[in-house]
C-alpha cells in the first residue's frame, strides 16, 4: 500500500511552493495563457482548487464531480478571478483537503474517482501531489520539470509506464534515465523492442506530454506515439 501519511507531507510541501510562486504574480500574469492549450494561467490555478475539492469529495465517499459539464464551468467560472481570490481558494480548498485526509478512516478502502476509476484511498495523496506539481509547472513562470523533487520524478514516471503497460498501441518499450533505472511500458511484441533514455526529467517530459522526446535517445525503432492521458 502506498505511504499516504509521506505523500500528504509531500503534498503540503508542493502546495507551499505553488502558492509562493503565485504569489510573485499580478493580476495581468493570471490572464496569461498557460503551457496547457487554451488554458491561461487563471483555469490552471481554478481547476487545482477544484481538484481538491473533489478528492476530498473522494475521500468522503462521494462522486468526485457532479458532471463533467459541471466541472468545465466550474474551472471557467474561475479563471479570470486576480491573483488574491486564486490565492485564498487554492489555501482554503488544501486546507479542507488536508483536514479531510487528517480524519479517522481505512486507507486500504477502494475509492471512486472520474469516470468510474477506482483506486485505493492511500494513492489519492499521491494523485493531488501529481496535479500540483505538474501544473505548477504549466504555469510557465520559472518552475520547470527538472525542479521536481526527483523522488516524484521517479515515481510519476513508473506510474506512467505502468498506465500504458499491456496497450497493444504502444510498442514493447524500455525506458532508462541517466542514473541507470529502468522502466517498462507498451504493450507491443517483445522483439519490437525499443529502447528509450535520457534525463528523468525529458522521460517524463514525454509521458505525460509535456515534452515531445527530442531530447531522448531512441533505437529498435522511431519514437512511440502515446495514448492522451
Amino acid at each position: 500500500m502506498m505511504d499516504h501519511a509521506h505523500d500528504l507531507g509531500a503534498v503540503r510541501e508542493a502546495t507551499d511552493r505553488l502558492l509562493d510562486a503565485v504569489g510573485k504574480l499580478d493580476d495581468a500574469a493570471v490572464t496569461e495563457p498557460s503551457r496547457l492549450p487554451g488554458w491561461s494561467r487563471g483555469h490552471v490555478l481554478a481547476h487545482l482548487s477544484r481538484n481538491a475539492d473533489a478528492l476530498g469529495n473522494v475521500l468522503r465517499g462521494l462522486p468526485m464531480y457532479a458532471s463533467s459539464e459541471t466541472r468545465d464551468a466550474d474551472i471557467a467560472d474561475g479563471a479570470s478571478r486576480p491573483v488574491a481570490e486564486q490565492l485564498a481558494d487554492l489555501r482554503e480548498t488544501a486546507d479542507a483537503l488536508r483536514a479531510v485526509s487528517a480524519e479517522p478512516a481505512d486507507w486500504s478502502r477502494t475509492v471512486t474517482l472520474r469516470n468510474g476509476v477506482t483506486d485505493s484511498a492511500s494513492r489519492v495523496p499521491f494523485r493531488r501531489w501529481v496535479e500540483v506539481e505538474l501544473h505548477h509547472v504549466d504555469l510557465g513562470i520559472g518552475y520547470e520539470l527538472e525542479d521536481l523533487p526527483a523522488e516524484f520524478t521517479e515515481r510519476e514516471i513508473a506510474f506512467l509506464a505502468d498506465r500504458f503497460l499491456g496497450n497493444e498501441s504502444v510498442p514493447a518499450t524500455g525506458l532508462t534515465d541517466l542514473d541507470g533505472r529502468t522502466w517498462s511500458t507498451g504493450g507491443g511484441p517483445p522483439s519490437d523492442l525499443v529502447t528509450v533514455q535520457g534525463p528523468a526529467a525529458e522521460l517524463l517530459g514525454w509521458l505525460c506530454g509535456r515534452r515531445d522526446g527530442s531530447a531522448l535517445t531512441v533505437a529498435g525503432g522511431p519514437l512511440p506515439t502515446l495514448p492522451p492521458l
